[in-house]
């Protein structure tokens, strides 16, 4: 099994290109929406029309929203446009994490003033992620990255999370389907359904698993993909975290809120920013070249070449 490496200055010049070409006008286009649509949410009175925990809640994410990932995707963009592969994978993790609120602001919140600013911002979104990923150039951005044991460590770690939030959603809808009219999990929110558990069964759940078992087969998607579910599911712990702080403070007495799952999000938030270091770590030094015997040329190398040629795209053990 080959490790990745770090292009040389010999590399061909299509592994030295940026691996991710930054679409920056649907970038900025998306940062302006997520910022009008969040800045509302956050400043301008009379705009929710919501249960105060709900209100309180959604000021919460869009503090986040304005605070942590509209940073990460405009610095990440800057950083793209240099060539940084760990740049590519915070992006689309950001992008990601703005079109998962995007849809809870849609559907988490009654009709109001913003809700064109909502629209655009999941628009913008998608957009961002689809030109992203027709974009991105994943095994190029897998090869920055190291390849070892650790690797599989992040995958199972992913796919932990994954089994965990799917039961933990589960144990609360499959009791509700005898009673609906009755869900306990509907509770104080003024919701009719919960686009969280849409979202994250229908969608972010199986993606992650896909993702998180193409990781533990070392491809370059797998590497990509977790990375950026890992960045997502970071600024979302993050921003449960701070959602339900300032829900409980707007309406203590709600059941839609607590404050003792505050504690518990922000330590998720820090494991999941070790898993990122971890499957994001730099290569380390490649190892020489073997020669063959008296001649002083370098041996051969995949594909026929030689060692010292095979050191470009194709010497990397990522698919």
């Amino acid at each position: 099994m080959r490790a990745a490496v770090v292009p040389s200055p010999g590399t061909p010049p299509e592994v030295r290109e940026s691996p991710a070409p930054q679409p920056a006008v649907v970038t900025a286009g998306l940062a302006l929406s997520s910022a009008v649509a969040a800045g509302g949410t956050l400043l301008a009175d009379g705009v929710l029309l919501g249960p105060p925990a709900m209100n309180g809640s959604a000021r919460g994410t869009a503090l986040v929203v304005l605070a942590v990932a509209l940073p990460l995707l405009l610095g990440s963009a800057w950083l793209g446009r240099r060539g940084s592969a760990r740049a590519a994978v915070v992006r689309l993790g950001a992008t990601g994490y703005l079109a998962y609120n995007a849809v809870l602001f849609l559907f988490g919140t009654p009709f109001n003033r913003l809700f064109l600013a909502y629209v655009l911002m999941l628009g913008l979104s998608a957009a961002a992620l689809g030109s992203t990923v027709l974009q991105l150039r994943a095994r190029l951005v897998a090869a920055r990255f190291r390849q070892d044991g650790w690797t599989r460590a992040v995958a199972a770690y992913a796919g932990l999370v994954v089994l965990l939030n799917a039961l933990a959603w589960l144990k609360n809808v499959v009791p509700a389907l005898g009673h609906p009219e009755s869900a306990g999990f509907l509770a104080g929110t003024g919701l009719t359904t919960s686009p969280v558990y849409v979202q994250d069964l229908a969608l972010w759940l199986p993606l992650a698993a896909v993702l998180a078992h193409r990781l533990w087969r070392r491809q370059s998607w797998g590497v990509v993909g977790t990375g950026a579910v890992l960045v997502l599911w970071t600024v979302e712990s993050i921003s449960i975290a701070v959602d339900q702080a300032f829900g409980v403070h707007a309406d203590p007495s709600s059941p839609a809120v607590s404050g003792a799952v505050v504690g518990p999000f922000l330590a998720l938030a820090a494991l999941g920013l070790v898993a990122l270091a971890v499957l994001l770590r730099r290569p380390g030094p490649t190892p020489p070249p073997r020669r063959s015997g008296g001649t002083g040329t370098v041996g051969p190398g995949r594909h026929g070449t030689s060692g010292t040629a095979g050191r470009g795209a194709d010497a990397v053990g990522w698919r």
